[in-house]
């Protein structure tokens, strides 16, 4: 190729069109709704807190809204009213900017269990099967979160209740940490779905004090705030995908100025 066909050639490659591959590529930030799982002890204030995201409606599971001003469906007792409360609001129109499912741990037990204890022989439940058809039947309320948050373009909010389990850390001795009160495979797959797992606990100073004889006693003393925890400790699981600092006031001034709430 001569020098003046490779400038002519170069020159026309800059005038080209973008290939169809090209205009899907997205570039960037995007600003989508976040996926947000608030989960802590009994009245901490996790369902509170989850009714003052914007214009929210709550697909429930459990009893405990009917102290809160907030729309809800009727409290679900099979596995396919939550799908159908799901699907209804990716189809139908309404005004509502924020999904809550409270909660997550009564979605899967009993909602999820008793679906998968009664649609299978109990010997099609052996040897683990019954957790791995329960966290796919999870997986499916998931998908069906994702559709509602992409086409509707809802904010996500999942409420559940903290237990206290045994870690695996491979790195050292196993140890207690707080978790979201969930069988593990369905709880691998929360903590890997979400984009913030959001641990609500009081703040609570540890002190020591002399009782004599070259002993002490140790006790754990709250101040009364309530705090949100952003990033995992040894202590308890949490994670963020929006570089939140480690806690925050549990409110949701706090909460909103750290999470892009849509």
């Amino acid at each position: 190729m001569t020098t003046a066909n490779f400038k002519k050639e170069k020159k026309m490659s800059k005038q080209k069109e973008p290939t169809a591959w090209q205009t899907t590529l997205r570039v960037g930030k995007q600003k989508v709704p976040p996926r947000i799982c608030l989960y802590g002890g009994h009245g901490i204030g996790k369902s509170t807190l989850a009714s003052q995201f914007p214009e929210p409606i709550f697909i429930s599971t459990e009893d405990g809204l009917d102290s809160l001003d907030v729309t809800s469906f009727p409290k679900a007792t099979e596995n396919s009213q939550i799908i159908d409360a799901i699907g209804t609001l990716i189809k139908e129109d309404h005004k509502f900017k924020t999904c809550v499912i409270d909660s997550v741990d009564w979605l899967i037990e009993p909602l999820i269990s008793t679906l998968v204890e009664s649609s299978h022989e109990a010997k099609d439940l052996a040897y683990g099967k019954f957790a791995v058809l329960c966290a796919e039947e999870f997986r499916e309320i998931l998908q069906g979160l994702d559709v509602l948050r992409q086409k509707r373009g809802l904010n996500i909010v999942l409420v559940a209740h903290s237990q206290v389990s045994k870690f695996e850390d491979p790195r050292t001795e196993p140890y207690d940490r707080y978790s979201p009160k969930l069988p593990n495979r369905c709880n691998a797959l929360l903590m890997e779905w979400v984009d913030v797992l959001a641990f609500c606990a009081m703040d609570v100073m540890i002190r020591k004090s002399d009782t004599g004889f070259n002993t002490s006693k140790t006790r754990g003393v709250s101040s009364g705030e309530r705090l949100l925890h952003y990033v995992e400790t040894p202590a308890f699981a949490s994670k963020n995908r929006y570089g939140c600092p480690e806690q925050s006031p549990m409110s949701y001034e706090e909460l909103s100025s750290v999470i892009p709430v849509v």
